[in-house]
């Protein structure tokens, strides 16, 4: 079965920022999917399958870096701005009660929806992700200073192409464990290396990445009184899992399950714990599952 068809049917939506492509599979209660940065809706074709029996899964690719459709020059990148644009895409669908899943650099984003564009949020899962001083991780914090250079954004897309450097700490190596299938790895990596403007893009969000702003979002946690998961991996070379345990203490309703055998892309490494782990979630069990 090819990614688009386990993500389900093809949609746009434009926005003031510009357009918004989106696949969506299944009825029932609406679960959107926040990928991280240079990773796109693909990141979540194992998982979708699992939970669009009983679910509207709907899995946007957001202006990360992976986007095929460029927004608008003037659209606002910054990580308030990319809060926004998930409002605005919610709003745009007339979504409401949403399941709101997060990974690394989309979990960032989540909890800035969660803490400044709350209405239409029921609950908020977030797997392996930034927070508090951590946004970016240390091993990425060259990604901020790239945008200043002029020709870096271009070298640093183009050299993604090449399998060896996926691999690495540098690519995606600390994020999965193992291979990125090459289908997905194309994805992930094809748009900002081919594409002008979504490079224009991901400069803007990279010069848009501040601690400030996910520790301005743990202030209002406590606000946020919604059910929040935290599917954390165990092995995350980026997010330990201290992390993980200061989120769960700064909701009011959080729980924290840890995932073994797998790093920060949770929805690569572990799909089925995790798609039983927010099926559990969504129909209010509180219990541990077994793996």
């Amino acid at each position: 079965m090819s990614i688009s068809h386990q993500l389900g049917d093809p949609k746009e939506v434009r926005l003031p920022q510009g357009n918004i492509r989106y696949r969506e599979r299944g009825r029932g209660t609406p679960i959107v999917f926040v990928h991280g940065l240079l990773t796109n809706g693909d990141l979540w074709r194992k998982v979708v399958p699992l939970l669009a029996r009983e679910h509207r899964c709907i899995t946007p690719d957001w202006p990360l870096g992976s986007h095929e459709v460029p927004l608008q020059s003037a659209a606002d990148l910054s990580t308030p701005g990319l809060a926004a644009l998930v409002a605005d895409f919610l709003a745009e669908l007339d979504l409401r009660d949403v399941t709101l899943v997060g990974n690394d650099t989309g979990g960032a984003i989540c909890q800035l929806v969660v803490t400044r564009h709350p209405a239409r949020i029921g609950r908020l899962v977030l797997t392996s992700c930034d927070a508090f001083e951590t946004f970016p991780p240390s091993p990425f914090g060259f990604l901020r200073w790239l945008p200043m250079i002029p020709g870096a954004v271009w070298l640093v897309a183009q050299s993604l192409r090449i399998p060896l450097v996926q691999r690495l700490p540098i690519g995606y190596g600390l994020l999965v464990r193992g291979k990125l299938d090459d289908a997905v790895a194309r994805s992930f990596v094809g748009p900002a290396a081919t594409s002008a403007a979504v490079r224009r893009d991901l400069a803007k969000v990279l010069r848009g990445v501040s601690p400030r702003y996910t520790l301005e979002a743990a202030r209002g946690f406590s606000s946020f009184d919604r059910p929040v998961l935290l599917a954390w991996a165990r092995d995350d070379r980026l997010f330990p899992l201290a992390l993980a345990r200061r989120l769960a203490a700064s909701f009011p309703r959080a729980r924290l399950e840890v995932i073994d055998d797998c790093r920060t892309f949770v929805p690569e490494d572990q799909p089925d714990r995790l798609a039983k782990l927010i099926a559990a979630f969504e129909a209010g069990d509180a219990a541990h599952i077994s793996a």
